[in-house]
């Protein structure tokens, strides 16, 4: 169940997730929290993980916030 975060919420789980001293355990749970944030972006993980640019934690909750799926 995707349930709505709030920006400053948002930016704060993505500062968590940059954290990488956390137990893996912990971290993985952070992640799954923001896959499930109730963001448009349909993965925003994959900003963190997948990106070619290292973008700050605001950069990915913009981005992540403001995603729109391309009209076919």
């Amino acid at each position: 169940m995707k349930s709505k975060m709030n920006r400053e919420e948002l930016i704060e789980l993505v500062q968590k997730i940059y954290n990488l001293d956390l137990p893996e355990t912990e971290h993985s749970e952070y992640v799954n929290q923001f896959n499930n944030s109730g963001v448009p972006h349909p993965a925003p993980s994959n900003l963190i993980f997948w990106n070619d640019i290292e973008l700050t934690p605001e950069e990915v909750v913009e981005i992540a916030l403001n995603y729109k799926k391309d009209k076919e």
